[in-house]
């Protein structure tokens, strides 16, 4: 922000001021104007016409001031990132945490994926998967994190604390297979259908989905996928090396061959 500021004579440098206060007040977003203490008036409505009208005469500033905020966040999710793809090669094992995982037992070679159950992509990319963990049983570990997208998939949250509650029970990943091949199914009476052919204890299941563990688990991972910077489904990585475009078995193949040289 510094150097932004730079490039603006004393005039313009009290309009990002004026600017500053106003995105400070509105946070952005959608926050309220903070009050002044001892007083229970919103802020000074003569103020507020006046950073108005700097905005009105000088929109070009509230551009660069808005670029520079989405540049810094991007920059840090960047950093996140990175941290975390080093973490996977330097540690794989430490990227799993209470995660559920399928596969090889000595977490070597650890295939992290980001995936929400009522997404079409992770469906297909689930098939493409089951095919690459059976070929490499013993070598690659697959560990499922939540990321459950609900402005678009109002079915995504409830199926994933429907999983986590199927996995308390050791049944996870066959729940999680039954949710992404009956993905046009997804529904309360399907959780519940599904558990009982799964034979688990129903009470038990619906304790657990509903329980502020599921939400506290969920939210972990949906929290990690933020702060890296993963706001799509499916989003892979191996040993820190991420899966880029369309999942596809010679892709997978591929990276495994190049993980496998180090």
């Amino acid at each position: 922000m510094n150097k932004l500021f730079i490039r603006y004579n004393f005039s313009k440098n009290k309009v990002l001021k004026a600017t500053g206060l106003l995105l400070l007040c509105l946070g952005l977003n959608n926050c309220s104007m903070p009050t002044f203490a001892g007083s229970s008036q919103s802020v000074d409505s003569q103020l507020e016409t006046k950073i108005l009208q700097v905005i009105r005469n000088h929109p070009e500033v509230v551009m660069e001031s808005v670029k520079a905020y989405q540049l810094k966040k991007q920059e840090q999710q960047q950093k996140a990132q990175m941290a975390f793809l080093q973490r996977m090669k330097a540690n794989p094992k430490s990227v799993i945490g209470s995660s559920p995982t399928t596969g090889a037992s000595e977490q070597k070679i650890v295939l992290v994926n980001f995936s929400d159950f009522q997404c079409p992509y992770c469906a297909k990319a689930h098939q493409t998967l089951k095919q690459f963990i059976a070929k490499h049983q013993g070598q690659v570990t697959l560990v499922y994190k939540h990321l459950p997208l609900t402005s678009t998939h109002p079915e995504a949250m409830s199926a994933a604390k429907a999983s986590w509650a199927a996995g308390q029970q050791g049944k996870f990943w066959e729940f999680h297979d039954a949710l992404f091949e009956n993905q046009d199914k997804l529904s309360e009476s399907f959780y519940v259908t599904t558990a009982k052919a799964l034979n688990l204890d129903i009470k038990q299941f619906n304790q657990d989905r509903n329980s502020s563990a599921a939400i506290a688990a969920i939210n972990k991972d949906i929290q990690l996928a933020k702060e890296i910077g993963v706001d799509s489904t499916p989003r892979l990585a191996m040993n820190g090396e991420p899966v880029n475009g369309e999942v596809q078995l010679a892709n997978l193949e591929a990276l495994l061959t190049q993980v496998n040289k180090r």
